[in-house]
């Protein structure tokens, strides 16, 4: 029998606490990254491809530490460098589909290999309300012009 919503509330309240503490990823950031290397891939990925000078400006930092990172980056296959189409003499910084993923797993809260094998013992009806139900949840909490 359901209970008021204050009292649903502080039940579902009690359940998140649960998940979080069963499936917060507690292996530290998956992709290795240091601060100022996911501080570039980020704003690439925000920005879109860049040069190593104009990124430099975009973080603050010097042109020659950006350099530096940004070769690092080069060398595990997360960035390429390629020549602007639109003028040779400047050199783009890209963020490859591995710099995408890198950044994923980095930010990836829940330990997602734990979750598959919990959601796995589910039937597909409870991970559909599952999800179904989250989902609403989320958004009941927007304003309403948004929903």
């Amino acid at each position: 029998m359901p209970g008021t919503v204050p009292e649903e509330a502080r039940r579902y309240a009690e359940l998140f606490r649960a998940v979080y503490l069963t499936y917060h990823r507690r292996d530290g950031p998956r992709s290795g990254l240091t601060g100022a290397s996911r501080a570039v891939l980020e704003h690439l990925a925000i920005s879109g491809p860049l040069t190593v000078g104009e990124a430099a400006r975009h973080l603050e930092r010097a042109q020659s530490v950006v350099s530096e990172i940004v070769d690092q980056l080069a060398d595990k296959g997360l960035v390429e460098r390629e020549r602007d189409p639109a003028d040779r003499r400047r050199t783009l910084v890209w963020l490859t589909p591995a710099g995408q993923e890198a950044l994923r797993r980095d930010g990836e809260v829940l330990g997602l290999d734990r979750l598959v094998a919990a959601l796995a013992r589910l039937p597909a009806e409870q991970r559909a309300a599952l999800i179904t139900a989250t989902a609403a949840l989320v958004a009941a909490a927007l304003p309403e012009e948004t929903r």
